[in-house]
């Protein structure tokens, strides 16, 4: 086998951030249906999937949808989305301890 080396796919391909205002914008041109999905992404540069899924996020979170570039930071997430995780994690700390328990208890019997 020959020495080929190993590069990334689309090294230089870099993630797009769109505004609040632009996404909020390419939805309502979208709901519109002055245009077909598919020419308004290609004028708009973006992909047709993303305006659908711009729009569902708009359905199902109102207001709190399409809130700008990128995941938020930390320190402006909401303390609920922050409660959610701690309790996933320490709910399944308690599942880990249950399960360790009930294999003592086999042990013992």
């Amino acid at each position: 086998m020959g020495n080929k080396s190993i590069s990334k796919v689309n090294s230089e391909r870099r993630r797009s951030r769109y505004s609040r205002e632009f996404k909020l914008e390419a939805v309502r041109l979208l709901e519109r249906g002055q245009k077909p999905a598919t020419q308004l992404a290609l004028e708009l540069g973006i992909r047709r999937n993303r305006l659908y899924k711009w729009r569902a996020q708009l359905k199902a979170r109102g207001a709190q949808a399409l809130r700008g570039p990128g995941r938020p930071r930390l320190s402006e997430e909401s303390e609920v989305s922050r409660l959610r995780r701690e309790l996933a994690r320490v709910t399944e700390e308690r599942n880990i301890l249950k399960k360790a328990q009930a294999y003592f208890a086999k042990g013992r019997r």
